[in-house]
């Protein structure tokens, strides 16, 4: 663990209340992102990151079983975010601001760990509880149906919320926005444990407020402290903001990974060290790592020279060893996308803030916790996504991946 370190990246939308009817988009709806480094708490990236993989994991695996409740058990301890994307969102008529993390990796969204739930006229409470537990903290409490505002028009009549009466690891927000696939909600609610939950993005589709089932987004690596550096995009895509042409990749048919936005890819490291054969794993923008199976990270640890660093978590490199460093390409659905030396470190200008020292470069690419052939080999995060372009597509079940302008940036 380091002191000092605990840092929230904030995905900020500007939010209007519609006074009238919301009428059908042509073109998607984009939102701008901020991203804020908040050096206030102790965490350790590694460590949260592999608490999300095994409760995904575990999740999956009961949901599968159709034991949802009596199995999933995450038996972690509970720490707060280390890195957050958070979205203001408006919830009721009038509408009150509530501050709600972005996850790909869920599909509940609900408010009260925070600011409290206010009720309006726009409030329905429905017969049922509603719980969710995650690799990093959980929640329970009463589902209600509301008006939800993200902005820009996007407005949402009788979504689905969580009002929490408990929650666990989530100081400093108030809840969740989950635009993760839609049959992650079966079993969260009680006692309608069959029923799914539309997600925000299907009910702003469904609704005739967008086009298009499915977000895009857009991030960028930044060393600031406080940078607009990003965007949300419901409806379609920001052709502005990628290079080049979309690859998609169906979601995958192995488990676990299936029941998330999973796709198959493998792993090599310069012209011919594998790393990783061609497996299923997730793209999610909750884990701020990027994550591969155990055995995959050993060959990588081998090919590169890195040795693991106490005091972060990660693996660590001399400034004569990142010289060397060749890129990673990951192959995925036919398209091989180059992740560089640069973009295979955490930010050098921000060593200090997870404990490390200004002398030494520190790897971005860490251990999932479970060897490969468990069916969720590797965990592409934040800062995979910093660099491409992501697309999740529910109408189609399929991710896309595009270069950017920052695919070769050196920024870090």
């Amino acid at each position: 663990m380091f002191p000092g370190a605990f840092l929230i990246a904030t995905l900020t939308l500007t939010l209007s209340v519609a006074a009238n009817p919301v009428v059908v988009r042509d073109s998607p709806v984009t939102l701008q992102v901020a991203k804020r480094f908040n050096f206030t708490g102790i965490s350790n990236l590694l460590q949260k990151d592999q608490a999300r993989a095994k409760g995904l994991r575990q999740l999956a695996q009961a949901k599968l079983n159709g034991k949802l409740r009596e199995d999933a058990v995450i038996s972690v301890p509970v720490t707060n975010q280390a890195v957050d994307y958070v979205a203001n969102v408006g919830v009721g008529s009038p509408a009150t601001t509530y501050s709600l993390l972005i996850d790909t990796g869920s599909s509940n969204t609900w408010v009260g760990a925070g600011k409290a739930y206010v009720r309006t006229s726009a409030s329905q409470q429905t017969n049922d509880r509603v719980s969710v537990t995650y690799g990093s903290g959980d929640f329970s409490g009463n589902e209600f149906t509301d008006t939800v505002s993200l902005g820009n028009g996007l407005t949402i009549q009788r979504q689905s919320i969580g009002v929490a009466t408990r929650s666990d690891g989530f100081d400093g927000v108030d809840g969740i926005l989950g635009i993760g696939p839609v049959d992650l909600t079966v079993g969260t609610l009680t006692p309608d444990t069959r029923s799914t939950i539309p997600t925000v993005t299907d009910n702003l589709f469904s609704q005739g407020v967008i086009t298009q089932n499915l977000v895009a987004v857009s991030f960028q690596p930044t060393t600031s402290l406080s940078s607009t550096n990003g965007e949300l995009t419901f409806g379609g895509t920001d052709s502005s903001k990628f290079t080049g042409s979309i690859t998609f990749a169906p979601i995958t048919r192995t488990s676990p990974a299936s029941e998330f936005w999973g796709i198959d890819q493998s792993v090599r490291y310069g012209s011919n060290t594998n790393i990783l054969s061609t497996t299923a794993g997730i793209v999610d923008t909750g884990t701020t790592l990027t994550l591969i199976a155990s055995d995959a990270l050993r060959r990588y640890q081998s090919a590169t020279g890195a040795v693991a660093d106490r005091n972060t978590g990660l693996l660590r490199l001399t400034t004569a060893q990142f010289n060397n460093l060749q890129s990673l390409f990951f192959t995925i659905a036919g398209t091989t996308f180059e992740f560089t030396a640069n973009a295979q470190i955490w930010p050098r200008a921000l060593n200090s803030a997870i404990g490390g020292t200004s002398n030494n470069v520190y790897l971005i690419v860490g251990d999932l916790g479970t060897n490969s052939g468990e069916g969720l080999d590797f965990i592409d995060g934040m800062t995979f996504l910093e660099r491409f372009y992501s697309v999740f597509d529910t109408g189609n079940r399929r991710v896309g991946l595009a270069t950017t302008s920052f695919t070769r940036a050196t920024t870090n």
